[in-house]
């Protein structure tokens, strides 16, 4: 469906923050802007990102031949 282009170390830290910034809104220290740790959760679970397909990035590692 898509294509991997998030990598190991990309995704802990996307899940790490992601996760954080709703921690801080449910606990009502940042506003409601929190939410926008949604997209890095979900980018790190499915390991892609629509920006990097775009901007023709990746972070996972190549495979070798």
């Amino acid at each position: 469906m898509f294509k991997t282009n998030v990598g190991g170390i990309d995704r802990v830290l996307r899940i790490i923050v992601g996760l954080a910034l709703i921690g801080l809104t449910l606990t009502g220290t940042i506003g409601a802007w929190g939410w926008i740790g949604v997209v890095p959760v979900l980018t790190g679970l499915l390991s892609t990102c629509p920006l990097y397909t775009v901007l023709g990035f990746s972070t996972c590692p190549m495979k070798r031949t």
